[in-house]
């Protein structure tokens, strides 16, 4: 079973949502997780609001701090873009960035292209790896 890992700062938006859509799609074959450098308090309500649409709640999620285990046990580490410098973790651990804008403070019709794109891109991630996933559109 192959693990996949995504990191951010805050573990509260984009990290959160490609977990729950690389665990959706996955159907058991693969796990993903997610982790922050610098972990929010929550999962941001507009990531939460964006799932729902799509059918998939995330609003049991909370923000986890990155671990050097999370890091060891994980096939795959995926970064989501960064604009921290100094907290971004795609400095730090090797890993594969999909520089995706921050979905922070953004307007909500924004919040659903950056959704759709993690969507994508997760759907692409389970298709190299060989595993089972949707063709439904959400």
């Amino acid at each position: 079973m192959k693990r996949v890992l995504f990191v951010c700062v805050g573990n509260s938006g984009r990290s959160q949502m490609a977990e729950a859509f690389f665990n959706h799609f996955a159907r058991g074959e693969g796990v993903a997780t997610s982790a922050g450098t610098q972990p929010a308090d929550s999962v941001s309500r507009q990531a939460i609001a964006a799932m729902a649409e799509v059918g998939i709640d995330i609003s049991g999620q909370r923000p986890k701090a990155l671990t050097e285990e999370m890091i060891q046990q994980a096939d795959r580490v995926i970064t989501m873009g960064c604009d921290v410098a100094e907290a971004c973790p795609a400095g730090f651990i090797p890993s594969e960035d999909w520089s995706l804008e921050d979905p922070r403070g953004q307007p909500p019709e924004k919040i659903r292209e950056i959704r759709d794109e993690i969507r994508a891109r997760v759907l692409g991630l389970l298709a190299e790896l060989g595993g089972p996933h949707s063709a439904e559109t959400m």
